[in-house]
């Protein structure tokens, strides 16, 4: 990040490559179709290279970071979708989301990404995948969970620690696996 608040891009698309895949999947699990979450992994890597000042490392790791900023631009824009869809009528509504359907190969990615982050949280402890499917799915601040679940903040907080360190260890050791597999990229 350091080098991203330096003006260089290469350090933005070596941060690209390695989170690319994890903001993708986190934003199709929210908008649930593809190309929105294409949009949303742009914008995502464009607020880090214009945004990089908000980033505090002394805060939260860097993918803590990353993965909050993907999370709430997926509910904005998702939120928006809602709005547009609104105003929209049934006919035309159902003319766009016949004319959305992904390609077969995109959908065969999007299925082993979506199956590995399953395996992944299987992989936490009961309490953990509760903190992260009330956070990065259903959209809850750790206040909230706190609150709603009569847990702790501080244990909310470190459920959520733990649990991604845990996911990104797995992540990453079935990403190095793959390492001669061709990997599904998004142009910044």
């Amino acid at each position: 990040m350091r080098q991203v608040a330096g003006g260089d891009r290469e350090a933005l698309g070596m941060l690209y490559d390695r989170y690319e895949r994890l903001v993708y999947s986190l934003a199709y699990r929210v908008v649930q179709d593809p190309q929105t979450a294409e949009e949303v992994v742009q914008d995502v890597f464009t607020r880090v290279w214009q945004k990089h000042a908000l980033y505090d490392p002394a805060l939260a790791k860097f993918s803590t970071w990353l993965l909050q900023v993907a999370r709430n631009r997926a509910i904005d824009v998702l939120k928006s979708r809602r709005r547009q869809q609104e105003s929209v009528s049934d006919d035309t509504l159902l003319q766009t989301v016949a004319d959305a359907s992904p390609q077969t190969e995109e959908q065969v990615l999007q299925a082993i990404e979506q199956e590995e982050i399953r395996d992944a949280m299987r992989e936490l402890n009961p309490e953990q995948r509760d903190v992260i499917h009330w956070m990065y799915f259903d959209g809850w601040t750790q206040q909230e969970i706190s609150n709603r679940q009569d847990i702790p903040l501080g244990t909310v907080k470190s459920r959520v620690r733990l649990a991604l360190n845990r996911l990104r260890q797995t992540l990453g050791k079935r990403k190095e696996g793959r390492a001669d597999e061709p990997l599904h990229t998004h142009p910044l």
